[in-house]
């Protein structure tokens, strides 16, 4: 037994990389003086850790898949994909907290430490097969980002959303644990296989409980990826944060419990059982909410960083709508458009950055006139903002299409619908920030600092995935038809 888990190390080589990496960081880190101002070094470690990650994610794919570790972490091509995103969407957030003086000097080095940190959580959300690993997943990802949302400890705002981001974690957390306890109650033992092959036997007095500590357990991961009724903390918390923190909680968070959830819900509930369409019901509320209160929400909001944060409220009501189709066009569809929203997102949280470096608040009326000091930045968050709101021929829009095709194709016609309404709500504040940018006149104040060069070309790098993969979608698409779920049984 024990050289048997010894050997399914070696199938884990990517989550080791990266464990690696942070203590290879934190060891660089802890060499440097308080007189020394730039963490240059410790970057390119961090840089070059990701990197060897990422091959070796790229080396699994295609690879049979497996459980290891006694069942509990599955390796199949879904989680290797989405692993591969959030691995992405973490080095680009190294390079906005390398620009943005929103994070202390002094700071810049244990953000990566505490970046690659919650990265490790993630991964190991993304392949958990038992109650105890997604648990102990959720729980890596929210201690690290409690530390590094109140970062800026000069900034009351940034320790109130670090207070406040503590405490609904901690009560969420004991909440999905107290689930947990009870299905383990229910059905002797925390593997899904197991659980799944039970779930249909349920009647009576065990049926009802189960549903109960099923949605108790789905407190943590709601809360996690700011689901209704669980999404409260995120615009707080968003807009306290520094900015390449807010920037990493949109995607690598966000993405491993969307992940988690597919998982959970493919594996647990794919029958015709009466927990499955309690399930599915709960899904389909909670993403219509989601997306609603999202939309709404973002509509009259000033501050870009909240805008935002509602704004990737809406995409998770999208997305948990690819989950509730229980298929693999829904599995394909959630791929690719985690992969768009990860480079929309980060191009916008970027430029948010460059313009708060300037002014040192991100409202929006410090966007005003940007096109006239610097076009291509303007031009490119423009198409991002576009794309956010699902307008063709960009990528989001091929991302909601993707969504919504699979949704109509399972008959969700009612979920469909209301997406579509969503998505025309969600262009309005898209299209009132684009206009500031374009149409409002310029304050004619100094250019914004630190926006040099090589930030204008990582600016237009980053957008032109997202016009690419608007127009030639077909490939990418094919490709993510190969990261199927493995369900273990």
């Amino acid at each position: 037994m024990k050289l048997a888990l010894l050997a399914n190390i070696s199938f884990y080589i990517p989550e080791l990389i990266a464990i690696l990496t942070m203590c290879s960081l934190l060891f660089f880190e802890a060499a440097y003086s308080d007189e020394e101002r730039k963490r240059t070094f410790v970057y390119i470690v961090g840089l070059i850790g990701l990197a060897v990650c990422m091959i070796m994610l790229v080396a699994n794919l295609g690879t049979e898949p497996k459980s290891l570790f006694a069942k509990a972490v599955v390796i199949d091509n879904f989680s290797t994909s989405m692993k591969m995103i959030m691995v992405l969407g973490t080095l680009g957030t190294f390079y906005i907290s390398y620009k943005s003086n929103d994070i202390y000097e002094s700071l810049k080095s244990e953000y990566l430490v505490m970046a690659v940190g919650v990265l490790v959580g993630g991964m190991l959300l993304a392949s958990a097969n038992n109650m105890l690993t997604l648990y102990l997943g959720v729980e890596t990802l929210s201690i690290l980002s409690y530390v590094m949302t109140s970062m800026k400890r000069k900034d009351s705002l940034s320790t109130e959303a670090g207070m406040k981001y503590a405490l609904y974690g901690g009560i969420t957390a004991g909440v999905m644990l107290f689930g947990i306890s009870h299905l383990y109650g229910i059905f002797g033992s925390i593997h899904f296989a197991e659980i799944a092959a039970a779930i249909p036997a349920l009647e009576g007095a065990k049926l009802t409980a189960a549903i109960v500590a099923f949605l108790l357990f789905f407190v943590g991961l709601g809360y996690k990826v700011a689901a209704f009724p669980f999404h409260m903390w995120s615009p707080d918390v968003y807009q306290g944060s520094p900015i390449p923190v807010t920037a990493f909680f949109s995607i690598v968070p966000k993405l491993a419990g969307i992940a988690a959830i597919v998982r959970v819900s493919t594996t647990l509930f794919g029958g015709d059982s009466s927990m499955s369409l309690t399930w599915i019901a709960f899904l389909k509320v909670t993403a219509i909410m989601t997306m609603t209160v999202g939309n709404i929400s973002a509509l009259n909001q000033e501050s870009v960083k909240r805008m935002l944060a509602f704004s990737s409220i809406g995409h998770v009501g999208m997305l948990l709508m690819g989950v509730i189709v229980m298929n693999e066009m829904g599995t394909n569809a959630i791929l690719y458009y985690a992969l768009i929203y990860m480079f929309m997102t980060l191009t916008a949280f970027l430029v948010t950055c460059l313009v708060s470096n300037r002014y040192g608040s991100d409202k929006m009326v410090y966007f005003r006139g940007l096109v006239n000091e610097h076009p291509l930045m303007a031009i490119s968050f423009t198409i991002i903002l576009f794309s956010l709101a699902g307008v063709p021929p960009f990528g989001g829009f091929i991302a909601k299409f993707n969504i919504i095709s699979a949704a109509i194709d399972s008959k969700l016609y009612t979920i469909s619908f209301i997406a579509a309404i969503n998505s025309v709500i969600a262009l309005y504040y898209y299209l009132r920030l684009a206009k500031t940018m374009i149409l409002d006149p310029s304050d004619g104040k100094d250019q914004l600092r630190g926006a040099s060069f090589v930030s204008h070309l990582v600016v237009a790098g980053l957008t032109i995935p997202v016009i690419l993969l608007g127009i030639f979608w077909g490939k990418i698409y094919h490709l993510y038809s190969f990261a199927k779920l493995y369900i273990d049984s």
